[in-house]
């Protein structure tokens, strides 16, 4: 009977019948390739697949305390020859050490002596000697836990060096560690250091002062890295990403697997961020459904932007289209809790 049909289609208008047969193909071939995986428009899918697409798994995470917080200095003098100021903000008593001309495999090799030696630098003597003294000037600080003052770091005049040479570079223009000063603190905190790489212009490269890399250093020889999360400016009051000190996350299955994760904290001065957020976030609006508040950070994206119910209902992000592998929560919730 198709042959038939094809045949009589064929005589009737041979234009049409390769329309038919072309289309036909089309639509055999995005079954196929929609079958073994691939990835085919939404126009050609069933309404039964996509509503039968699994929801992106829910990162573990655990929340702990960070004794440190480091940000650039308000003042707009950065430079290698005239110096730099950093607010640090500590909850217990600190050292600030600031390395000027740090070695990039130097500081390589510190945090993997970190990871994988037998002693962990959680003194700035410790650190030095991870190091290998491998730096041009080291200024230190001791900050108090009430101390929020910016301290002014500049690189002595007599060692003539105006510049660190042309990219790529051997060596960061400033790397600010900051470590507990007392004994009886590093038995408390599982964070015992905060690493910060600092670039400041010079005379071969102008671009401006600002943060490249933060790193937090556990007591168990875990190294995490600190990454900002993208939300809205009224979520925030903000008008780009939160500060990378802030908010952040680790899963405790994968901590000792994986050297460089991101790890929900509490910030110094910022205790009651959690409660701050289960308040302010009544009124910030999911994306999606513009109901329900703000209360879920996509991965590998970091965009927050869509509410609890709505996570489990598309797998991009609906800001910048990414494929969502993970996902976790601000703060928690009562009933989440409970369950």
């Amino acid at each position: 009977m198709a042959a038939v049909f094809l045949i009589t289609l064929y005589e009737y208008s041979p234009l049409f019948y390769i329309t038919v047969i072309s289309l036909c193909f089309v639509v055999t071939a995005a079954m196929v390739l929609g079958w073994f995986g691939f990835d085919v428009p939404v126009i050609l899918r069933s309404s039964d697949e996509t509503e039968s697409v699994l929801p992106a798994p829910e990162k573990r995470m655990v929340q702990v305390t960070n004794p440190f917080a480091l940000e650039m200095g308000s003042s707009g003098v950065a430079s290698v020859t005239e110096g730099m100021s950093l607010l640090p903000c500590c909850l217990e008593p600190c050292v600030l050490s600031c390395y000027w001309g740090c070695g990039v495999h130097a500081l390589q090799g510190a945090l993997q002596t970190h990871q994988h030696g037998p002693s962990k630098l959680a003194t700035p003597h410790l650190f030095q000697e991870a190091l290998h003294f491998q730096y041009h000037h080291c200024q230190s600080f001791h900050i108090s836990g009430e101390d929020r003052e910016e301290h002014y770091t500049k690189m002595p005049a007599d060692l003539g060096i105006t510049d660190f040479g042309l990219l790529p570079r051997e060596r960061y223009p400033v790397v600010a560690v900051l470590t507990l000063a007392e004994s009886e603190a590093r038995d408390t905190y599982n964070i015992v250091a905060s690493v910060t790489v600092v670039h400041v212009p010079d005379d071969k490269y102008s671009l401006s002062a600002r943060i490249l890399f933060q790193y937090l250093l556990t007591a168990q020889g875990n190294m995490y890295e600190l990454k900002p999360l993208f939300m809205s400016a009224e979520s925030m009051g903000l008008s780009e990403a939160t500060d990378p000190d802030r908010s952040t996350e680790a899963p405790p299955e994968t901590q000792k697997r994986e050297p460089r994760k991101e790890e929900k904290e509490k910030m110094p001065g910022m205790e009651n961020e959690e409660e701050d957020w289960s308040e302010e976030g009544k009124g910030k609006d999911c994306v999606v459904c513009q109901n329900a508040p703000v209360n879920r950070v996509l991965l590998p994206c970091r965009h927050a932007c869509v509410c609890d119910g709505c996570v489990h209902r598309f797998q991009h992000c609906p800001i910048c289209r990414a494929f969502v592998l993970e996902s976790f929560a601000l703060f928690q919730r009562p009933h989440m809790e409970e369950e």
